[in-house]
């Protein structure tokens, strides 16, 4: 996936680079090359779980302590 930004009349070459890099998180190229950079064994339906409830206890507390 090509991701493609022109520059407009009065615009800076900052601002330009700008929203490339902002166009490249929200695509999360970058974040997929990272992980399939290396080989990486798949997990065990238990494992899997047990990451998803860990991550789930982290969400909830966090959303705990956003508001205090």
């Amino acid at each position: 996936m090509t991701i493609r930004v022109r520059k407009n009349e009065k615009e800076s070459v900052d601002r330009v680079i700008s929203r490339f890099n902002k166009k490249v998180q929200a695509s999360r190229i970058l974040l997929t090359k990272r992980r399939s950079r290396y080989f990486s064994k798949a997990l065990t339906r238990r494992l899997e779980r047990q990451k998803a409830v860990k991550r789930e206890e982290y969400r909830a507390l966090r959303e705990k302590n956003k508001f205090t």
